[in-house]
């Protein structure tokens, strides 16, 4: 599985497991899918083209899947030893949060125009 698949996969799961919380809430569903259709974009290796209205709820859908892989599932990664699967958890958290920075520093700017996120670099799983 490559990198970007597997970090789609973890978009999406993120999404899944939390969806049923947000079933009540058209706001957190909208985030849920947003997640969705960024795994994907990016698993096709297509650009994310995210609404100028939707920077901040985009935002907030990633820092949200950033939270939950570092709350629920690092912990479990690192206790379990599976030190090529913290790397990609925490590679996937990094990318997350990088994501969000670049929606809500181009929100604050306020120009009114949407935003194409780029599948984030491959990461590498060699020896460093």
């Amino acid at each position: 599985m490559s990198d970007l698949s597997f970090y789609a996969a973890m978009l999406r799961f993120v999404a899944n497991k939390t969806a049923p919380e947000m079933a009540h809430d058209a706001r957190g569903a909208a985030m849920m899918a947003a997640l969705i259709r960024a795994g994907t974009c990016f698993e096709a290796g297509q650009t994310l083209r995210v609404p100028a209205a939707e920077l901040e709820l985009t935002a907030r859908a990633f820092a949200g899947f950033a939270a939950f892989l570092q709350k629920q599932i690092l912990p479990e990664t690192v206790a379990y030893g599976n030190v090529a699967g913290e790397k990609q958890v925490r590679w996937a958290v990094d990318t997350g949060m990088a994501t969000v920075s670049l929606l809500l520093s181009r929100a604050a700017l306020q120009e009114g125009q949407d935003v194409e996120l780029s599948p984030p670099p491959p990461l590498s799983l060699s020896a460093e």
